[in-house]
């Protein structure tokens, strides 16, 4: 695949997951969006392929902490937080058991 696809990918990649890990937050969606395209931008002209291919990995690895790491919360009262997890972030839940299991020999 060639650098050009790549970077665009990555460029895409993060505004997809800027949409989704910021839905409902104008206020973050636009700043995120300023963020990233100043970025482009700003290396835009880059010529070396290998500070090329190290900000493609820094832009996916930006894309997959914020996919990863990145939770919502909303105020909903003075002292009070409403956590918005995003079904991707959510895990099966096992049951808490008061007494340990006896291992079988």
């Amino acid at each position: 695949m060639g650098t050009r696809v790549k970077v665009l990918n990555v460029f895409k990649a993060l505004h997809r997951t800027r949409l989704d890990v910021f839905r409902d937050d104008n206020r973050a969606l636009t700043a995120a969006r300023l963020k990233i395209n100043e970025e482009f931008k700003k290396n835009k002209n880059e010529a070396s392929e290998e500070n090329i291919n190290k900000m493609i990995k820094i832009g996916s690895d930006v894309e997959a902490v914020l996919r990863q790491t990145v939770v919502q919360m909303e105020h909903v009262g003075e002292n009070k937080l409403l956590l918005r997890p995003r079904e991707s972030l959510l895990l099966e839940n096992v049951p808490y058991c008061d007494q340990p299991r006896k291992k079988k020999s």
